[in-house]
């Protein structure tokens, strides 16, 4: 296999290495300039190994291992140390989240802990307004350009071609591929995969073949200091994150950096685009803030001189999560870019991760919060990067509330039907790409609730909204659905290979399944139903909506035809135990027909298709209708007596009827028998990663997807660590209050012995940890809300 990585920085040098690590391909790099020119040789250089996901921890906290590593192999310092590190809090909101954090890292291996601000041993740190902090004693430095030389140093001799003063003008693309990339002096270089480690410079250069990489160049700032006598060597990692700046020690100095509100864009097509180890000029002006909360932070930097302004451009994403694998649009192009910062400290981690994805044709695990896959095309227009760097480069340090909303970049998509919710009195939040109304405010006190990190101020709105289903009609905005039409000869056959369920159902029938991957792991948890012979339509959730369709071109043969129809259908579920009554009185031809039958009928006037599904576990149907006619169905459903139901009310009666989120709950990793939905699987079919589940069926699982209760009613989000005897098993996918039982509840992925019945895992006892406190929790036998499906099959 060829394989080209543009771009000699940290990143790009990390992916070459691993490649050759792998062998079995052959290797070309490409830097225009020379390497670690262009982002790599002005950073920071911090180390720090954990992060806010395990995810996240487990690509940074790869460097500890590799970067003494390539010491060994190539002889060439790297300058890495570990120096541990404290990140300060100064407020409860922030201690809670570093619990939080502090538990990702015990369950990685790390020895992350909350300590008192007394424990905090670095003479002169003025910490009377701190609370407390978080010591990492992994946290650690390195010399960026060091470090890029014994990466290209290793991955030279492992066989890699690294080609300096050698740019790329542009990708070579042929059916639907990249097959290589053209030189600025005209060559071409062919290529079975082409990997883009840009930087700032990848946007543009994705987006002459139609690929949309959203990242935006800023500048990015830190000062160094003149020698302090008597500084502590090594001096710890200090960020304090309130006040967006970190402090690192270098060979007897302080570099102080932070994390800019309202980041100046910089075009890296610019003029002063091309230069090499290119600085920007110094802009005191907006780095003043950050100064003044470092004297503040640390007195005594009065005294000391500024030895160099470092302002260089840096990329950073419209959600502050790097961008890293497939793309969608094009086979065998990859990405690693936006890494917004965190560059060099990932590159190991991400230089893996890319690898395997290159070779395996699949992420080694599950990577659904960095892939680039989620990318909404409308997100990389210039115009909305530019705006969302108003607070993406600040979200790195800021602090991530439960539920956060970004302020800045909205309204990139709409329903056909927003004005109608705004005017139910929807509080619209962001989810999935969309304006959603995330709960209905009935007066103006319930429109503008604050943020918290314990119970939610907008839980007894979602109540109010749940107890409608007992009685009367919901309404839910289901029109961010992905919605995809299939057809054509062989697609019966191909849904059949991938769906653990049989397909081949009649004409008018919904099948809820999950498309598989060859390990039997859950690519896709969708509803698929057969509309003819050769046509069905596809239903998965509005996040994964251009991932889903790239995974079924590439899984699906050439003459399935498969239209994205999503923006051409609103979809209103009418849910509740007066819908059946109330779409009856709107239609003088619809049959309520069997859970899971769908049918053509007339409401209101109007031609729908209308669907027997319920992610709230009630009675329910979900309406589709063309968007030029959706407002007179939703008119005529309000004139109906039918009250809106927001999100977040949605989310709560979907965990405790035991239903299931793909990217949350589900995901590559998992299969159907792990996620407790072996309900799904038909034995009698032959279909892709069949042999795996038949293995697990036979030897049993060693892990299950389980819902639990929580005593105590702590705020319940996702990857807080579950334990047995004082011994980790496990951590939650999801969580939340059930908007009709009020227990406290999520998923968690538990290890469990082979052949452990789920008898056996509710007779266990647990505790879950939450932003630093244990809690009892109990494994379910059964969901706590209509276990036997009574009110959904009424």
């Amino acid at each position: 296999m060829r394989v080209i990585v543009v771009g000699g920085g940290a990143v790009g040098l990390s992916v070459a290495y691993h490649l050759a690590l792998r062998g079995g391909c052959d290797v070309t790099l490409l830097e225009r300039n020379q390497l670690s020119s262009g982002t790599s040789w002005h950073a920071a250089g911090i180390v720090g190994p954990l992060r806010a996901t395990p995810g996240m921890t487990t690509l940074a906290n790869y460097a500890r291992a590799l970067f003494p590593r390539l010491e060994r192999e190539t002889g060439l310092a790297t300058g890495y140390r570990q120096t541990g590190g404290y990140w300060l809090a100064r407020h409860p909101a922030r201690l809670d989240e570093l619990h939080r954090i502090a538990s990702v890292g015990r369950v990685s291996g790390l020895l992350s802990r909350v300590v008192d601000c007394e424990e905090i041993a670095i003479a002169g740190l003025e910490l009377s307004d701190h609370l407390g902090a978080l010591h990492v004693p992994e946290d650690g430095n390195v010399n960026p350009v060091d470090l890029c030389q014994a990466y290209a140093r290793a991955a030279v001799q492992r066989g890699v071609s690294v080609r300096e003063h050698c740019g790329v003008a542009g990708l070579c693309v042929a059916g639907g591929r990249v097959v290589g990339v053209e030189l600025l002096d005209g060559s071409r270089l062919e290529a079975d995969a082409v990997a883009l480690c840009t930087g700032a410079w990848t946007r543009e250069l994705a987006a002459s073949c139609g690929v949309a990489v959203p990242l935006q160049a800023v500048e990015h700032m830190y000062v160094v200091t003149e020698p302090i006598a008597g500084l502590p060597d090594p001096f710890p990692v200090v960020r304090d994150l309130d006040s967006g700046i970190y402090l690192k020690g270098d060979a007897g100095r302080l570099v102080l950096g932070g994390f800019e509100p309202n980041a100046i864009c910089w075009d890296p097509y610019g003029a002063a685009g091309d230069t090499p180890f290119l600085e920007l000029p110094d802009n005191w002006t907006q780095f003043e803030p950050f100064m003044e909360a470092a004297l503040a932070l640390m007195p005594t930097l009065a005294d000391v001189g500024i030895q160099r302004f470092m302002n260089g451009p840096e990329s950073f994403t419209a959600d502050s999560r790097p961008l890293i694998g497939q793309c969608n649009e094009l086979d065998q192009l990859f990405v690693a870019a936006g890494m917004n910062s965190v560059g060099v400290m990932s590159s190991a981690g991400v230089g893996r991760l890319l690898a395997n994805w290159i070779l395996d044709g699949r992420a080694d695990t599950d990577a659904w919060d960095v892939d680039v896959a989620r990318v909404d095309p409308l997100v990389a227009s210039t115009a909305h990067m530019a705006t969302r760097m108003q607070e993406a480069v600040a979200d790195v340090f800021a602090l991530h509330w439960p539920y956060k909303q970004p302020s800045a970049g909205r309204d990139l998509r709409r329903s056909a039907l927003h004005t109608r919710w705004a005017d139910a009195g929807a509080v619209f939040g962001l989810t999935g790409g969309w304006e959603r109304g995330l709960w209905y405010a009935k007066v103006p006190a319930e429109r503008r609730l604050p943020y918290s990190v314990s119970a939610q101020p907008w839980q007894g709105i979602a109540a109010r909204e749940a107890a409608e289903l007992s009685t009367g009609t919901a309404l839910l905005d289901l029109s961010p659905f992905c919605k995809l039409a299939l057809s054509g000869s062989g697609v019966l056959e191909g849904l059949n290979w991938l769906s653990c369920a049989e397909l081949d159902v009649a004409v008018g029938c919904s099948v809820y399944t999950q498309l598989l991957n060859r390990e039997g792991g859950i690519e896709m948890d969708v509803t698929v139903t057969r509309r003819g012979g050769n046509r069905f339509d596809i239903t998965s959730g509005a996040a994964t909506r251009w991932r889903d369709r790239a995974w079924l071109r590439r899984q699906l043969p050439a003459s399935v035809r498969i239209d994205d129809v999503s923006d051409a259908y609103c979809v209103i579920g009418v849910m509740g135990a007066g819908s059946r009554v109330l779409l009856g009185s709107l239609s003088s031809d619809w049959q309520p027909g069997a859970f899971g039958s769908v049918s053509d009928a007339t409401v209101a006037g109007v031609r729908c298709r209308v669907t027997r599904r319920s992610f709230v576990g009630s009675l329910g149907w979900e309406v589709s209708v063309a968007v030029e006619d959706a407002v007179t169905v939703f008119d005529a459903l309000v004139a109906g007596g039918a009250q809106a139901m927001g999100h977040y009310a949605v989310d709560a009666c979907r965990i405790e009827k035991g239903f299931k989120h793909w990217g949350h709950d589900l995901g590559p990793t998992l299969t159907p028998l792990e996620a407790d939905l072996g309900f799904c699987v038909d034995w009698q079919s032959d279909f892709q990663g069949k042999t795996v589940l038949e293995a697990q069926r036979d030897s049993g699982l060693t892990r299950r997807l389980q819902l639990m209760a929580v005593e105590g009613a702590p705020l319940l989000l996702h990857d807080e660590p579950i334990f047995e005897s004082g011994t980790w098993v496990g951590v939650s996918t999801s969580g939340a209050i059930g908007a009709r039982t009020g227990l406290a509840l999520c998923f968690a992925l538990l290890d469990v012995a082979p052949g452990e019945s789920r008898r056996d895992t509710v007779r266990r006892r647990f505790e879950i940890e939450v932003a630093g406190a244990r809690y009892a929790a109990r494994a379910l036998a059964r969901p706590p809300f209509d276990p036997r499906g009574l009110e959904m099959r009424a």
